[in-house]
C-alpha cells in the first residue's frame, strides 16, 4: 500500500523544500510541470516555489499537495476549506448527484478522489449499458483475402507464407478509439488510487472493460472525437476521461513518480461563477446576461467583456477580479479596459467585482463627450460611469452565498 502525504496550502503562499514532506524531487517535478504550462502555475523561489491563482490538487507519487482557494489573506483559513468543490459544483464542473460531491464535506477527500470516482462511476454505467461496437481498419495477415492488399506488406511478411494475405480490412469490434480513450484514464487512475479507497473500484472496472489496443493519445485525437446517437451517453465518461488524459504528465515527472494535476485558474473560475449566479437570478426577468461577447478591436484583436447585462436598451458590463487591489484603489489599466468596453458596448454603467466584505462606492462618470455607436442618424450622447464594487462570496457559516447575485444587481444599481 503506498502511504499517502497531504500538504494543504493557499493560492499565492510560498512552499519551501524541507517542510511538510515537501522534497527536492518534488520541487523538480513541480518546476518541469511550470515549464510545461508556460510558467502559469508557480513562481520558482529560493528553495522553493510562490503559487498563483491556479487551484486545485497536484499528486506526486504518494505526496498530494491541495491549493485552495482564498480571496483575503486577513480571512482565517478555516473558512476557505472545501470552497473549490463547492464553486465547481456551483459551475457545473462536479455533477450535483454524484456520490463524490455528496461527500465533499469529508476533509480527507481531495478533487482528485471525487473526479476518479466521478469517472469510475461513468464507466461503469456503460458497462451496464454494454459498450457499442464500431468499424475500424485493421492492417494484419489474414487466412482468406479480403479487404485492400498491402503488396509490400505482403512480400516482407509473407514470401515463405503462401497461402496468407497481408490486408487492410475493417472489422466491427469494441477495439475502437472511444474505449481506447477510456481504458487510458482507466490506467491512470490505477496509479493514483493504489492503496486507497478507489482501489477495488478501480480493479474491478479495468477487469470487466473490453480488451483494447493501448495507444498515446494526444490532444489533437482528442479534439477530433465525433458523438453521434449511439454513442452520445460516453460524452460524460469521454469528458472525464480527457480531463483526467491530459493532466498526466509522465513525461515531466521526476525520477520514476508519476504526476497529476488538475489545477483551475480561479480568475476564470470566479468569472463562471458570478455569471452562473446572476443568469440564474436573471431567468424569468427582464434582465438578460451573457458571457464573453466579443467585438473587433483593432486587426486581429478584439474586446471580451466577462458579462454584459442587457435591461431593455440599456447595457451594464460587469468585469470580474479574483483579488484584492492595492489601497482599495483600481488600476489605471483596468479603468482603461472598462472605458473601452462601455464604449463599444455603449454601456452606462460598468462595475469591477472583487471578492470582498460587501461594500460598494458611486460611480464616477468618465471625462469624456461620448456618443451612442448603435445608430449614427440618431446618435445621443452618454455618459460612461465606472466604480468598484465587493460582495462576500461566503456566509457567516464558511458556505456560498446564494444570494450574491442579488448583491451584484444592487452595485448596478438594479
Amino acid at each position: 500500500m503506498v502511504k499517502q502525504h497531504k500538504i494543504s496550502i493557499f493560492e499565492h503562499q510560498k512552499l519551501y523544500i524541507g517542510t511538510q514532506g515537501f522534497k527536492q524531487t518534488h520541487l523538480d517535478a513541480l518546476l518541469k510541470l511550470n515549464e510545461y504550462h508556460d510558467g502559469n502555475y508557480f513562481e520558482p523561489i529560493a528553495k522553493g516555489i510562490r503559487f498563483n491563482q491556479y487551484v486545485g490538487v497536484i499528486q506526486v507519487d504518494g505526496l498530494i499537495i491541495e491549493i485552495n482557494p482564498k480571496a483575503d489573506k486577513d480571512d482565517e483559513d478555516y473558512k476557505w476549506k472545501g470552497v473549490l468543490l463547492k464553486m465547481l459544483k456551483a459551475c457545473g464542473k462536479i455533477k450535483a448527484d454524484s456520490s463524490g460531491d455528496a461527500n465533499v464535506r469529508r476533509q480527507h477527500l481531495n478533487l482528485l478522489e471525487i473526479y476518479f470516482e466521478l469517472y469510475l462511476k461513468e464507466v461503469e454505467i456503460l458497462v451496464r449499458k454494454g459498450f457499442i461496437k464500431q468499424y475500424r481498419k485493421q492492417t494484419k495477415n489474414t487466412k482468406a483475402l479480403k479487404g485492400k492488399l498491402e503488396f509490400a506488406g505482403n512480400i516482407r511478411h509473407n514470401i515463405v507464407h503462401k497461402e496468407r494475405f497481408y490486408t487492410t480490412h475493417q472489422v466491427y469490434d469494441s477495439n475502437h478509439f472511444l474505449h481506447q480513450v477510456l481504458h487510458k484514464a482507466l490506467t491512470i487512475v490505477s496509479q493514483f488510487t493504489k492503496g486507497t479507497r478507489l482501489q477495488d473500484t478501480t480493479n474491478r472496472v479495468l477487469l470487466n472493460f473490453p480488451e483494447v489496443d493501448t495507444k498515446t493519445i494526444t490532444v489533437k485525437q482528442l479534439n477530433t472525437i465525433i458523438l453521434n446517437r449511439k454513442s452520445n451517453n460516453y460524452k460524460p465518461a469521454l469528458d472525464l476521461a480527457r480531463l483526467i488524459i491530459l493532466n498526466y504528465s509522465p513525461d515531466i515527472a521526476s525520477g520514476k513518480e508519476k504526476m497529476l494535476s488538475l489545477l483551475f485558474d480561479m480568475n476564470q473560475l470566479w468569472e463562471e461563477y458570478v455569471l452562473k449566479q446572476l443568469q440564474k437570478a436573471c431567468e424569468g426577468k427582464d434582465i438578460t446576461v451573457s458571457g464573453q461577447e466579443s467585438k473587433s478591436f483593432w486587426g486581429a484583436n478584439s474586446l471580451r467583456p466577462d458579462i454584459v447585462l442587457r435591461k431593455g436598451n440599456q447595457r451594464y458590463i460587469i468585469d470580474t477580479k479574483w483579488k484584492r487591489p492595492l489601497k482599495s484603489s483600481a488600476s489605471v489599466s483596468d479603468l482603461r479596459q472598462m472605458y473601452a468596453y462601455c464604449r463599444f458596448w455603449d454601456a452606462e454603467k460598468a462595475v469591477l467585482l472583487y471578492p470582498g466584505k460587501t461594500s460598494e462606492n458611486k460611480f464616477k462618470s468618465y471625462l469624456t463627450d461620448d456618443y451612442s455607436l448603435d445608430n449614427n442618424e440618431d446618435s445621443k450622447k452618454i455618459k460612461h460611469q465606472c466604480k468598484m464594487g465587493f460582495v462576500s462570496v461566503l456566509d457567516t457559516e464558511g458556505n456560498l452565498r446564494k444570494d450574491i447575485a442579488t448583491d451584484i444587481l444592487k452595485l448596478l444599481d438594479f
